[in-house]
């Protein structure tokens, strides 16, 4: 199957085409049809697998189709509204829907917090067909009268269960009150868990199901491994495989932070570049780290979770675990930044006697166990016993929010085409808050 076999209009499949790409993946292939149809869809995809290109390209469709007549006077109004949990996603869904609707007449606009709002509502009082809005900055919006929803056609809720884990439930439900009754759905997300199903359930009416992979899978072509570590000497032993390995855009987790801050000035001193993406960096600092990142002009990019959610980097070749994730999933998440469009990636985790509980909770979730290795001087000393992690609720992955760490999860119940610009349309890149919002922790503002 090729892109002009989906029903796309000319002057879409002539953008798909100039960026080189002729055949969908599966989600594209089975989600373009849906929405042309005009129905709802919850889609179960990881990212990585092609799925804002999914939704993009039948949204610009079906806006552009002439035989829709608009509003007779007025101002043109807000058509489709795609919600994202970070502001580096909607950053970049809202690039794709500039690059799928170049030969389109279409106007697009992201807004999201950490930036003034002051330009965004500049840009509000000119023509906005598409929205694309993190739920904390398009309700600033909403309270100064600056945004009218009330003719939106076509809602989308990008990675629905991030929204869900980072507590915009009530801001997703407030949005939905400013809406039309009468509107398409689109629900997106990597997991479909109680919560996300209720969400469905209340949202869409007799969608279409579309699920691409199995859940918490992760990709064949990712090469996981796992260190095991002393306490002390990870930072040692992550400086050692850099060097020896000859790595080069090596994207790093933590679980904090403060942790990402530490590592990027311990690193440093090892004269090995590295920069720090997360809630607390102001959106100038993380474009630049991530553009820096994304041309391979910085070696070392460090991330917490949210931040990273959506990262999406053509043949990134290596993704480390500094730290594992509490919550098991995110493991997933994570190592999915990699081996993604087919190409061949590399996970590992530098695992400390202390996070032999997360590590098991991960194998359980991921169905087998990851291969071990331990390098001779990086080992834990022999008095070495595991110690709990006392994980700080103001820092935690979940965007910040008071209460919501937890301890290691229980376990929990693609093709070609995310990576720019070598692969398929429609990968994301990332977005989310900057400084912390007091009002709604977390809110992706």
């Amino acid at each position: 199957m090729k892109f002009s076999d989906l029903g796309l209009a000319e002057e879409l499949v002539r953008a798909v085409t100039e960026h080189g790409y002729t055949t969908p993946t599966p989600i594209q292939a089975q989600a373009i049809p849906a929405v042309l149809s005009g129905g709802d869809l919850l889609a179960g995809a990881q990212t990585g697998t092609g799925k804002t290109a999914g939704f993009v390209l039948p949204i610009l469709h079906r806006l552009s189709d002439k035989s829709v007549k608009g509003p007779s006077s007025g101002r043109a109004p807000i058509r489709a509204l795609i919600l994202t949990p970070t502001r580096e996603l909607a950053a970049q869904v809202e690039e794709s829907v500039r690059t799928y609707g170049k030969h389109t007449s279409l106007s697009s606009m992201v807004m999201f917090g950490g930036v003034s709002i002051n330009p965004q509502i500049t840009r509000l009082r000119s023509r906005v067909d598409i929205l694309v809005a993190t739920p904390g900055r398009l309700l600033d919006h909403v309270g100064q009268k600056t945004v009218d929803l009330s003719q939106v056609q076509i809602l989308v809720l990008d990675e629905a269960d991030r929204m869900l884990d980072m507590g915009f439930v009530k801001d997703i439900k407030r949005v939905l009150a400013l809406l039309p009754r009468q509107r398409q759905n689109l629900l997106f997300s990597a997991t479909f868990s109680e919560e996300i199903k209720t969400l469905a359930d209340s949202l869409l009416n007799k969608p279409a199901l579309i699920e691409v992979a199995r859940r918490n899978a992760t990709a064949d072509n990712i090469t996981q491994k796992v260190y095991a570590v002393g306490r002390d000497k990870k930072r040692a032993l992550l400086a050692h495989l850099i060097k020896e390995h000859q790595w080069f855009q090596v994207l790093v987790f933590t679980r904090t932070k403060h942790g990402a801050n530490r590592l990027v000035e311990q690193l440093g001193k090892d004269d090995i570049p590295t920069m720090a993406i997360h809630g607390n960096k102001s959106q100038a600092a993380r474009t630049r780290a991530l553009a820096e990142f994304k041309s391979g002009k910085l070696q070392v990019l460090v991330a917490t979770d949210i931040a990273a959610r959506g990262i999406d980097i053509s043949e990134l070749p290596h993704v480390v675990n500094y730290e594992l994730p509490n919550v098991p999933e995110d493991y997933v998440h994570r190592i999915g930044r990699t081996g993604r469009a087919g190409a061949e990636g590399e996970a590992i985790s530098l695992v400390c006697l202390d996070e032999l509980d997360f590590l098991k909770s991960i194998e359980r979730l991921i169905k087998r166990t990851l291969p071990r290795e331990v390098i001779p001087g990086f080992e834990a000393d022999s008095h070495e016993r595991a110690q709990p992690i006392q994980l700080r609720s103001n820092e935690h992955q979940r965007g910040g929010q008071p209460g919501r760490g937890r301890t290691p999860a229980k376990p929990g119940g693609g093709g070609p085409g995310a990576p720019r610009p070598k692969a398929r349309p429609g990968g994301e890149v990332s977005g989310g808050r900057g400084a912390p919002s007091h009002r709604s922790g977390g809110r992706g503002r």
